[in-house]
C-alpha cells in the first residue's frame, strides 16, 4: 500500500476531486487503480484569503512496486497496513467471570474486547441506562430535580456521553484505530477516521454506547445497571470478591476498575480498604461563553460563513506572572454549558455539543493548574476535598437550587458583580445568578484568570470580550487521584487482581486514551488467562 501526502483541495473544490489529484500526483491511469481511501485530513489557513484541506490518502495499485521504481514519486512512501492484532490467550484458569467497574470508555471498550474474545465479563454501572439517565439529567436541568444515581457523571456511556464527545488524543498507538473503527462500526459517523478533529457529538454517542452494550450482551457478557460497587474484599493480597449495593457478594478474582473521575465515594472505600491511593494534580476554574460567531470569524477571517468549515474551535494555554499555567480545556463549539454535579448540595459545570454543533454559543473551560502543594493536606484524597469544598461553594452561592454563579468578563476583571447581561446569554440551566465568582474559587486561581484572560485574549481577539459570561465552578477536568498501578501488568501496586483503569484511576485524559487504556488492561487478562466456558 502507498501513503500519498500533501494532497491539497482549494475550500471551494469539491472533495471528489481528490481522486483525480491522485492519479496526476502518482502519474498512472484510472484502471491502474485497485483503491483508495483518506487517511488524514487537515486544514491549512495560514495564507491570507486562502484555505486548503490537506490530504493523506492511502491507496492500492496494481503494480505498486513498479511505479515506485519508475519515476521518484514526491510525498509518496510505501507503508505497511498497520492494524491491532489480537493477541494470545494465557493459560491460567479463570475461577469467575471478569468483572468491570464503570461504562466510560475505558470499561465499555475492556469489555468489549473481552467479550469479543470469549471472556463473558460482567459489566457493572452504578447509574442508569443512557435512555433513562438521559430523561434524568433532562428533568435536572429543566427542574433542578437532581437524581444522584442518574446523571452527567454517572449512568451508561460515563461522563462523556454528555460531552462534545472529543477524540483528539496526542498518543500514538495502534488501539487508537481500533477505538476509532470500533465506534464507527457501532455508529458513529465514518469521518472521524480520518479528521484533523474528530468528533461524535452527545446525540449521537447515545445511540453508539448503547449499541456497544447490546454486543457484549450478544457475545456473552452481562450489563447490569444501578450496580454500585459498595465494597470489596481483599484476601492475601488478592481480590476475592466485590460487593454491588451493600448487599449483592460476587465473588471473582479479575476485577478492571473504570469508575470514572467523579466517583469519590468509591475511592474514599478504596483507600479505607488499603488500596494504594496518592495526590495528583489537576485543575479548577470556570466555563466562558462567547458567541460562535466571534470565534468563526477570529479563526476563519472571510470563510467564516464557509459551509465546509462549520463551527470553529480553539486551544488556548498561557504562562502567568504567578508561576501558573491558564489553559482552555474541553472546548465546545456551538453547545452549551451543562449542569454535572454528580453529589447533592453542588455545582458542577461542563460543556456539551451536538454533531452539528449549531448552537448560539461556543464555551470551554478556563482552566488554572493546582498542584498537592494547594491541598493544604498529605492525605492521598485531599484533592477531593478541595474540590468539593469550591462545588458546595457555587451552590451556596447560586442561590442552593442548582443555578449557577456567573460573572461577565468585563466585571470579573474589574472586581464587581454583573448586574444585566449583554450580547451573550448565558446556556446553563436550570438557571443562574449573579456574583463575584471569587466567592466560589481560590484567590490564586481568580489572579491567574485576571491576568491569563487579557493573554488569552491577544491570542483569540475577542477572548476577553467585556460581554462574554464565566459560569461557575468547573472542576472535573481530571481525577484529583491515581490509583497507583504496576507499570507491567497493570494491576494495583498493593492487590492483585485489581486493574485501575481509565480517567478515574489517572491514566487517562479523554474519550480515546481512557477507552485505549481500557483495552490495555483487558489485554492483560486475556494474556494472562484462558477464555471462559460457562
Amino acid at each position: 500500500m502507498l501513503r500519498v501526502s500533501n494532497i491539497k483541495l482549494d475550500i471551494n473544490e469539491n472533495i471528489d476531486n481528490i481522486k483525480s489529484l491522485l492519479l496526476k500526483k502518482l502519474k498512472i491511469s484510472e484502471k491502474e487503480l485497485v483503491s483508495y481511501n483518506i487517511y488524514k485530513e487537515s486544514i491549512d489557513a495560514r495564507k491570507k484569503g486562502k484555505i486548503d484541506f490537506v490530504y493523506t490518502v492511502d491507496v492500492e495499485l496494481k503494480n505498486e512496486k513498479n511505479i515506485l521504481k519508475k519515476s521518484r514519486l514526491k510525498d509518496v512512501v510505501e507503508v505497511k497496513q498497520n492494524k491491532y492484532k489480537d493477541i494470545k490467550s494465557g493459560d491460567e484458569k479463570l475461577c469467575n467471570r471478569p468483572v468491570i467497574v464503570g461504562s466510560g470508555p475505558a470499561g465499555l471498550f475492556a469489555s468489549l474486547l473481552l467479550a469479543q474474545r470469549g471472556y463473558n465479563p460482567i459489566l457493572l454501572e452504578r447509574g442508569l441506562d443512557v435512555d433513562t439517565r438521559t430523561e434524568d439529567i433532562r428533568k435536572f436541568w429543566e427542574d433542578g430535580k437532581f437524581n444522584p444515581k442518574s446523571n452527567v457523571q454517572f449512568g451508561e456511556g460515563g461522563a462523556g456521553t454528555f460531552s462534545d464527545g472529543k477524540l483528539t488524543t496526542r498518543i500514538k498507538d495502534i488501539r487508537c484505530r481500533k477505538v476509532l473503527e470500533e465506534l464507527v462500526n457501532f455508529g458513529a459517523p465514518e469521518e472521524i477516521l480520518y479528521s484533523h478533529k474528530p468528533h461524535v457529538g452527545t446525540d449521537i454517542l447515545k445511540e453508539v454506547v448503547k449499541n456497544i452494550r447490546k454486543e457484549i450482551i450478544r457475545l456473552g457478557g452481562e450489563v447490569k445497571f444501578d450496580s454500585k460497587v459498595t465494597d470489596i474484599s481483599i484476601n492475601n493480597e488478592k481480590i476475592e470478591s466485590i460487593t454491588i449495593n451493600d448487599k449483592e457478594i460476587l465473588k471473582t478474582e479479575v476485577v478492571i476498575l473504570a469508575i470514572g473521575h467523579s466517583a469519590r465515594d468509591t475511592y474514599k472505600m478504596l483507600y479505607e480498604r488499603g488500596v494504594k491511593v496518592i495526590q495528583k494534580p489537576f485543575a479548577i476554574g470556570a466555563r466562558i461563553e462567547h458567541p460562535q460567531s466571534l470565534i468563526n470569524k477570529s479563526q476563519y477571517k472571510e470563510f467564516y460563513n464557509h459551509p465546509r468549515l462549520g463551527a470553529a474551535d480553539y486551544r488556548l494555554v498561557e504562562h502567568t506572572s504567578n508561576g501558573r499555567t491558564i489553559y482552555t480545556f474541553c472546548m465546545c463549539p456551538g453547545g452549551s454549558v451543562i449542569a454535572s454535579a454528580s453529589e447533592e448540595g453542588q455545582v458542577v459545570t461542563n460543556g456539551m455539543s451536538e454533531h452539528a454543533r449549531d448552537k448560539e454559543n461556543a464555551n470551554s473551560a478556563v482552566l488554572v493548574n493546582v498542584t498537592p502543594e494547594d491541598f493544604g493536606s498529605e492525605h492521598p484524597l485531599a484533592g477531593i476535598y478541595f474540590q468539593e469544598k469550591y462545588e458546595k461553594l457555587a451552590f451556596e452561592c447560586g442561590g442552593r437550587n442548582y443555578k449557577a454563579p456567573i460573572q461577565l468578563v468585563g466585571d470579573f476583571l474589574n472586581n464587581r458583580v454583573s448586574t444585566k447581561l449583554g450580547s451573550v446569554n448565558p446556556s446553563y440551566k436550570p438557571g443562574y445568578k449573579f456574583v463575584d465568582l471569587r466567592q466560589c474559587l481560590p484567590e490564586f486561581v481568580c489572579e491567574t484568570m485576571k491576568e491569563g484572560l487579557i493573554l488569552l485574549d491577544n491570542k483569540l481577539k475577542g477572548f476577553a470580550m467585556e460581554d462574554a459570561i464565566l459560569t461557575g465552578v468547573e472542576t472535573r477536568s481530571s481525577a484529583p487521584i491515581r490509583i497507583v498501578r504496576d507499570e507491567e501488568t497493570l494491576e494495583s501496586a498493593n492487590v492483585k487482581g485489581l486493574y485501575p483503569s481509565g480517567e478515574g484511576a489517572g491514566y487517562a485524559g479523554g474519550i480515546v486514551t481512557a477507552a485505549v487504556d481500557g483495552i490495555k488492561c483487558a489485554e492483560r487478562i486475556i494474556t494472562k488467562y484462558s477464555e471462559i466456558n460457562i
